[in-house]
């Protein structure tokens, strides 16, 4: 499954690095951070959402959004 994370909070690389540092934590097919979103292929079975947005939350940013994609 892919999600598009939509993610307040981020204003510089550090941000995405830090988001990309928790994100390693789990057990995810890809993950494409950038300023203001994050972009997640994970397998649904495995993980879900919620935990993947709990995540972000930890490094100190909202996700305010997600989107599934097809």
């Amino acid at each position: 499954m892919k999600i598009e994370f939509k993610i307040e909070g981020m204003n510089c690389p550090h941000c995405v690095k830090a988001i990309e540092k928790n994100l390693s934590k789990l057990n995810l097919k890809k993950a494409d951070v950038k300023i203001g979103s994050a972009e997640i292929e994970f397998d649904e079975s495995i993980i879900s959402e919620k935990v993947i947005a709990s995540t972000i939350n930890e490094a100190g940013y909202s996700v305010i959004k997600y989107y599934k994609q097809a």
